[in-house]
């Protein structure tokens, strides 16, 4: 009933209706999200990040099949940003990534007691407290759904764009980087369905590399690629405005936001 009379009105109505009460949100959860004793220890944790590797490059892998034909012991000295599960593929690199990086509440609940076990720089939500507790290598970033847009400054309010990748752009424009590459950003997903719905795996996971990534019994949330690219695009455009750039080395990848590289040309 409440969809069916938010239809009727005026689209411009409509907008403005969900965007103060997007605000009244944030306005409410802000005091917590800045005050908080284990917030304002990680927001100082992150302060110290800023700039830390200006002008210098970096990858974001994203955990697409196409990482399984990725040679990535190339970058094995090579600053990286890990997503959700690639901690899987540690065993078999011999290595880990610069840092690990995971926002959305059912991975953070699912899979707290890995993220926990990790040495690395780890990033994750404000609202994985409930799961995970700080920690020396823990930073917690405030990360929203809400009220879109691309903000250059981590210790503040991250929108997610429906995609961690996103917030992994917004932390390595804050750190520096000049240029950030992306790997396995696959865009691509073989399961259907309404996007942000949770469902359930009933067995291996055919969108990842690995097929343990969401096996079977992990809850997850189907993507939203439309408001993925939604988000890229502000990410492309905010890089390029600072001299900056974000390229795509992703092999067979079906995002087109950002310009194409081959892979091996670069490492």
């Amino acid at each position: 009933m409440k969809k069916a009379l938010i239809r009727m009105l005026p689209q411009p109505v409509a907008i403005f209706l969900r965007n103060t009460k997007d605000g009244v949100i944030t306005v409410l959860e802000s005091p917590n999200a800045y005050l908080h004793p284990w917030r304002l220890d990680s927001i100082q944790k992150i302060n110290s990040l800023r700039n830390s590797h200006l002008g210098e490059q970096c990858v974001i892998i994203g955990n697409g099949p196409s990482l399984r034909e990725t040679d990535l012991l190339k970058l094995k000295n090579v600053f990286t940003i890990g997503m959700n599960r690639f901690y899987l593929a540690f065993p078999e690199l011999g290595f880990t990534t610069s840092c690990l990086l995971s926002v959305n509440n059912l991975v953070i609940e699912q899979c707290a007691e890995d993220f926990r076990a990790l040495s690395i720089p780890t990033f994750v939500a404000w609202r994985g407290r409930r799961w995970i507790n700080p920690a020396a290598n823990l930073h917690y970033l405030y990360t929203s759904y809400l009220l879109p847009g691309f903000n250059g400054n981590a210790a503040g309010r991250l929108w997610e764009g429906a995609t961690v990748t996103f917030v992994a752009m917004q932390l390595a424009y804050f750190m520096g980087f000049k240029q950030v590459v992306l790997i396995g950003v696959d865009h691509s997903f073989t399961s259907k369905g309404t996007p942000n719905s949770t469902v359930v795996s009933t067995g291996d996971d055919p969108n990842h590399f690995n097929p343990a990534y969401f096996g079977k019994g992990f809850r997850w949330q189907l993507p939203d690629l439309e408001t993925s690219e939604l988000a890229y695009c502000m990410a492309r455009d905010a890089y390029k405005k600072d001299g900056r750039e974000i390229i795509d080395a992703t092999v067979g990848g079906k995002l087109t936001v950002f310009p194409k590289v081959r892979y091996d040309s670069l490492f």
